[in-house]
């Protein structure tokens, strides 16, 4: 690989502007100001990268990128990370796979749900295995309306519900 050479990439550049600033100058006239604006604004990008280094790192950084494919390509001890790696992958999922058909699964998520119904709730805000029980929750199930004022406070809270959602600009 070549090394990045100041003398060369210099007039490459300037040259690379002066061809962007004449196209802009010719967008300018046919497509107008903003075509032109628009032009000349990448048209400076050669010389300014240049000037402040960053043409010398995207050089540095693009060598370095060809030369880890080059040595991706043919080396195989990489070949064998990469299949190593694919191995640990497939792994890690079968075996998600394999403990979920067998039941492994954390006891709190085994629970029959019998002794869920048998469990009393626990006051709101109250932190429990599963997490704190919603305020709304306990309290509705406290409450439990009549059939006909459900319907109502139903509608009610669907109500209030689009409403925050129209002040959020949700449809």
């Amino acid at each position: 690989m070549p090394n990045f050479n100041d003398l060369t990439l210099l007039p490459f550049c300037v040259g690379l502007t002066l061809l962007g600033l004449i196209g802009s100058w010719f967008a300018w006239r046919r497509r107008g100001v903003a075509a032109g604006t628009r032009g000349v604004a990448w048209s400076l990008l050669p010389v300014s990268l240049y000037l402040t280094g960053l043409l010398e790192l995207v050089w540095d950084v693009v060598r370095s990128a060809v030369s880890w494919v080059t040595h991706l390509i043919f080396s195989p001890t990489v070949w064998a990370g990469v299949a190593l790696f694919g191995v640990s992958v497939v792994l890690y999922v079968v075996s998600g796979v394999a403990r979920s058909r067998r039941g492994d699964a954390p006891k709190a998520a085994q629970k029959s749900p019998e002794k869920a119904q048998n469990k009393p709730a626990s006051p709101a805000g109250e932190l429990t295995a599963t997490g704190p029980a919603p305020a709304a929750a306990t309290t509705a199930k406290a409450a439990k309306p009549q059939k006909g004022k459900a319907k109502q406070q139903d509608s009610s809270e669907f109500d209030e519900i689009e409403d925050i959602l129209k002040r959020h600009g949700i449809n």
